[in-house]
């Protein structure tokens, strides 16, 4: 994976883009709980940003999709969230998980318009984390940046073995992540699913926002159809042209690309047509031909994406869109995918 100095460009325009970074969060009576010691602790349901055993937003759907509500739910899909602790003027390294505005803030941004994504035939799982600042993504100290990233980590492992030990019950899974939750979801990969038994229950690691070497894993291999089950999916959305970004041009590592339109690594452009739909600031709003796909060397290129207000949108980095551009062909695909792993 990359050194946290080289990643702040895909992270830096998640308050910009598509609004969702922008809300104001109130002290919510349902996150009024403390960590005692501060930590969190996985048999208490407020640890957990999503769980079957509680509403949450992970369970909403556009409202374009509630008469296709499916409760035939017999896979399990461990989602780890993005960075949501961006405030430069916030001195904390790493994410209290029992501050109230920051868990609002990841609940009604990601967990909704990311997490959600993967709710069809599945039961959502998003453990709360002492997630890392933005800012030690650009950290001049490295060793300090590699103990803030650490102690992220160490909680989504904790998370992900209590999941194992009291919440899977043997069942087949979906590893999702997005941004900072992809840094922790190839780790977890390598700790306890490739080479392992558990590999045998990966339905598909979608693990989307950041590179991710091609040669990272040694024994689970690169999605390159639709219908492939125990593999790997990533991308990284620019929009399409894009070739002079600092970051593309200092990259030496070929990374892992998966069109999210077609699901597989070839250069082919999907069109416009080929996207069922988006879904963007307006949650409940389904927005069809919003852009279109095709890989490009390290990257995935989309045009601009198509919706009122779009003149607005200056950057060329679509990564705050990485999942929601894409929302109902990844609905889809995680459909595919399931029904591909029972019936082998």
């Amino acid at each position: 994976m990359p050194k946290p100095t080289q990643i702040l460009l895909y992270l830096i325009f998640i308050s910009i883009a598509f609004g969702c970074s922008q809300k104001t969060y109130h002290h919510l009576p349902a996150y009024q709980y403390q960590a005692t010691d501060g930590k969190p602790h996985y048999n208490k349901l407020e640890y957990w940003a999503a769980h079957p055993a509680k509403w949450d937003p992970s369970d909403s759907l556009p409202k374009q999709l509630r008469q296709q509500k499916n409760t035939n739910k017999d896979i399990d899909v461990f989602f780890i969230h993005p960075t949501s602790l961006t405030n430069m003027e916030d001195p904390r390294t790493n994410g209290p998980v029992d501050d109230p505005v920051l868990q609002a803030k990841t609940d009604y941004s990601s967990i909704l318009y990311q997490a959600s994504a993967f709710n069809e035939q599945a039961r959502i799982y998003a453990p709360r984390y002492r997630q890392a600042h933005l800012r030690t993504y650009y950290s001049n100290d490295s060793l300090a940046a590699e103990q803030t990233f650490q102690l992220a980590y160490e909680d989504v492992k904790t998370a992900f073995t209590y999941y194992l030990q009291h919440e899977n019950n043997n069942r087949p899974f979906i590893l999702a992540a997005h941004s900072q939750g992809t840094t922790h979801a190839a780790k977890l990969l390598q700790d306890f699913i490739e080479g392992k038994p558990l590999q045998n229950k990966l339905i598909a690691a979608y693990i989307i926002g950041l590179p991710v070497p091609t040669n990272y894993f040694q024994t689970i291999p690169i999605c390159t159809n639709p219908n492939q089950t125990g593999c790997v999916i990533s991308w990284r959305t620019y929009k399409r042209g894009t070739t002079n970004e600092p970051l593309l041009q200092n990259e030496t590592v070929k990374a892992i690309v998966v069109n999210p339109l077609t699901w597989d690594t070839t250069s082919t452009r999907a069109g416009l047509k080929t996207n069922p739909g988006s879904v963007l600031k307006n949650f409940n709003r389904i927005k069809r031909r919003v852009t279109d796909a095709q890989i490009h060397q390290n990257v995935l290129w989309s045009i601009k994406p198509k919706f009122f207000g779009n003149f607005l949108l200056k950057t060329n980095n679509y990564h705050i869109g990485d999942i929601n551009l894409f929302y109902l062909s990844i609905r889809q695909n995680v459909k595919q995918r399931i029904a591909a792993y029972w019936k082998r």
